[in-house]
């Protein structure tokens, strides 16, 4: 944005113009659009969101004496915002009745604007892997074209604007992750990212307490092929038949997976491996072998391939925090911190990794799948305990009152339940012994990051334990 100057942002966002910005090196608009009065730099743009316990128009005038460029505010702040603009610095003042929403307006015509100088744009979206499928996409593309892509888990309805605007003018490719907690969120984040390419990755078990039954995730996720603009290409699994209703005769559906249009035919022992697509054969070697994340490659290989970029040789992605990242602890011990979130689907495909890389005993530590439901929650916990007995978990600590369905009979080995994270940090402190792996896995309203924490903290006794959050998967 910052080639815009302020009367056409505000005409972008449908906002009201009260006062002109300061110039900040040159530029004319801001470098970035941000809703944490606290991250505010010089140059940038504040957009103040009324959240749950606070509302952020209520720093405009603080962040306009911090020297951001300007801000965007509600009515009821314009007029200190205004004050604080004339009084000090100076700043713009834009004015909306819905700051969200001038927001997304403003977001949509610099997708835009992007578009018009060449941009692609490519949407990830999916039950589970859509955070990894977008690192290594954003990898792939990155070799061959100037790509953004939505940073760590910014894929709602105000992280995917704030990732379009981060987008500098000259962008070739840009990478969107799209998030979804119920029907009509995926086709609002289609409406202001506008893909050229679609990419779902699957459709299984995630928020069915709110939607119900598959089916009906199977359609909020097709919301993305239902905005599609015709000639557009959508990449989707290969035999998923939830989705067939969903297709389109005036997309390009191109299918990924076991005898998908992009197929994974062989993996060689030095990590290489032979993908098939469209007939070639493409021989890469990722920087990854987890089963999960090879089927992530093929979709991201078929949206590269939808862009006209063909990915050869060496895939090297730095995956998302807390996203299966291994970290060698003293005495051999390896901990695989995977708690960033969890689903019946990224619980097996952990443990499926889990129980391929560990040379000796192999521990799970697992809390709640949140959001599954009365019926189906039970069920699913108990299938997974049973899928980690399968895979060989020695030792299996649960985390949580449905985490605690897994223990016992469900898993048949030994086995152990605690009330919350600090509990399973303590108990682990006993159980760990040299040369284990250990896998912390579950919802992020869990909190199992706190277990990882605590073990490097033990570990290296340098880093602080932070408090719980909540995130969206």
């Amino acid at each position: 944005m910052r080639t815009w100057d302020a009367a056409r942002i505000a005409q972008a966002a449908g906002a009201r113009l009260i006062a002109e910005p300061s110039p900040v090196d040159g530029d004319l608009g801001p470098r970035r659009a941000v809703i944490d009065s606290r991250v505010v730099q010089r140059g940038e743009l504040f957009v103040g969101l009324r959240g749950e316990h606070q509302d952020g128009g209520e720093y405009a005038a603080q962040v306009l004496n911090a020297g951001a460029w300007g801000v965007l505010v509600a009515p009821a702040h314009a007029e200190q915002a205004l004050g604080a603009a004339l009084a000090g610095p100076g700043g713009a003042v834009l004015v909306h009745s819905d700051p969200l929403g001038g927001l997304q307006a403003l977001a949509r015509a610099w997708r835009r604007e992007l578009g018009a100088g060449g941009a692609k744009v490519v949407a990830v979206t999916g039950s589970t892997g859509k955070t990894s499928t977008k690192d290594i996409l954003a990898a792939v593309l990155g070799s061959q074209m100037r790509t953004v892509a939505s940073s760590e888990n910014l894929n709602t309805e105000i992280g995917l604007p704030l990732s379009v605007l981060a987008a500098p003018a000259g962008t070739e490719a840009l990478v969107l992750e799209m998030a979804m907690r119920g029907a009509g969120q995926i086709a609002e984040l289609a409406g202001i990212g506008e893909p050229d390419v679609g990419v779902i990755v699957n459709i299984g078990p995630v928020h069915l307490e709110l939607l119900g039954s598959l089916q009906a995730i199977a359609a909020a996720k097709g919301e993305l092929i239902a905005e599609m603009a015709p000639g557009a290409t959508v990449v989707l699994p290969a035999e998923e038949p939830l989705l067939e209703p969903h297709r389109r005769a005036d997309l390009q559906t191109v299918t990924f997976g076991e005898g998908g249009d992009v197929e994974l035919v062989e993996r060689r022992p030095d990590g290489e491996v032979v993908i098939v697509a469209g007939g070639e054969r493409l021989r890469l070697r990722p920087s990854f072998a987890q089963p999960h994340n090879l089927s992530n490659l093929l979709a991201a290989v078929a949206a590269a391939r939808a862009l006209g970029v063909t990915p050869r040789g060496s895939v090297e992605v730095s995956f998302s925090a807390l996203r299966g990242e291994r970290i060698a602890l003293p005495g051999g011990i390896t901990l695989i911190n995977d708690c960033y979130n969890a689903n019946p689907m990224s619980m097996r495909a952990a443990i499926d990794d889990l129980s391929r890389v560990a040379p000796a005993r192999r521990l799970a530590v697992l809390g709640d799948m949140l959001e599954l439901g009365p019926e189906a929650g039970p069920s699913l916990h108990r299938e997974v305990a049973q899928h980690a007995a399968a895979r060989g978990v020695d030792v299996l600590v649960t985390v949580g009152a449905l985490a605690a369905l897994m223990a016992g009979e469900a898993f048949g080995g030994e086995s152990h339940s605690v009330p919350d994270a600090s509990a399973a940090a303590e108990l682990l402190g006993g159980l760990l012994r040299e040369g284990d792996t250990v896998l912390v896995k579950g919802s992020r309203g869990v909190g199992l990051e706190r277990v990882a924490q605590a073990l490097q903290v033990e570990a290296h006794g340098t880093r602080q334990i932070p408090e719980p959050s909540v995130g969206r998967r």
